[in-house]
């Protein structure tokens, strides 16, 4: 098994009065991991705590091994972190800031000099990057940031709300980078946002954070996977063979032609096989039902 890259059990963090995290529970591991909620659902917070920029109030964290409160330095050596909003020098060249960075986090002088050209070529930014910042688009201006946080060959890579500003085309363009890193370079990712749909595009995971708890976490598959549920669909006689299935008690609802199945598989498998060939119809369809990210989130948010 592999160990979790970040493990949080009853992490409690306060701002004064306001309860920014109320006891979190979550595991992360390698890959693509999504931390989905709504602004102020406590994601920055806890990208915080994994940063060790301040101390959790009650439970414990561990990023890479590590108690980022006690371990704070050693830990953001091994982490990249981009931030949500841009506090960039305009005057400086995107090479230099780089570089700069890299340097910040150990690397001898020569190395950050060829880390930092690799990166902004990896973000597509490699013509660009004796540019001045403040001469970028925001998209840019984005890229850079990515190529900062990975110049270093971080062990985690922490992105908060990456695709903030861009157009179309480039927030396309970022995702599919994003997830190349995850998959290509052997670098695990947690990507903070709040739209549904860039987690499910990009993300092996997700943990998903209500009102500073969390609602639901899981890899996409497990999280998508229906409750136990089967989408049956036969050629007629639909309200006789829901009538069948719940004598030997399974739960059906029916919708139009489509029955929605609940129970253990073999039992639904087998119990739709007989009643079908009882009542002398076809099956045309008998599937799990897979929930929708955005089905996960309204379930996990309203509870």
């Amino acid at each position: 098994m592999t160990e979790p890259i970040v493990r949080a059990r009853g992490v409690v963090k306060r701002w004064g009065a306001t309860m920014a995290l109320g006891g979190v529970d979550a595991e992360i591991g390698p890959g693509v991991t999504g931390l989905l909620g709504a602004n102020g659902a406590g994601k920055t917070t806890f990208l915080g705590l994994i940063l060790g920029l301040h101390p959790q109030d009650e439970g414990t964290l561990q990023v890479l091994g590590l108690d980022p409160t006690t371990a704070g330095p050693a830990v953001r050596a091994r982490l990249g972190y981009a931030p949500e909003h841009d506090a960039l020098p305009g005057d400086v060249r995107a090479h230099d800031l780089v570089r700069h960075i890299a340097e910040i986090h150990g690397l001898p002088r020569k190395e950050a000099v060829g880390r930092a050209s690799d990166a902004l070529w990896h973000v597509g930014l490699g013509e660009e990057r004796f540019r001045p910042v403040g001469t970028m688009s925001t998209g840019q201006k984005q890229r850079v940031k990515l190529a900062s946080a990975m110049a270093h060959d971080p062990a985690l890579l922490l992105l908060d709300e990456p695709t903030n500003g861009l157009d179309p085309m480039q927030r396309d363009s970022m995702l599919t980078l994003i997830r190349r890193i995850g998959t290509e370079f052997g670098i695990a990712v947690i990507l903070s946002s709040h739209l549904l749909e860039e987690v499910e595009r990009v993300c092996d995971a997700v943990v998903i954070l209500s009102s500073g708890t969390v609602a639901a976490a899981g890899t996409l598959d497990e999280l998508r996977g229906g409750g136990g549920a089967f989408v049956v669909e036969a050629d007629a006689r639909v309200e006789e063979l829901a009538a069948s299935l719940r004598a030997e008690g399974l739960e059906v609802e029916v919708t139009g032609t489509r029955l929605l199945v609940t129970g253990d598989e073999l039992a639904v498998v087998d119990g739709v096989r007989d009643a079908c060939a009882k009542l002398g119809i076809g099956i045309r369809r008998l599937q799990r039902r897979t929930a929708t990210l955005e089905d996960v989130f309204l379930a996990g948010t309203s509870a």
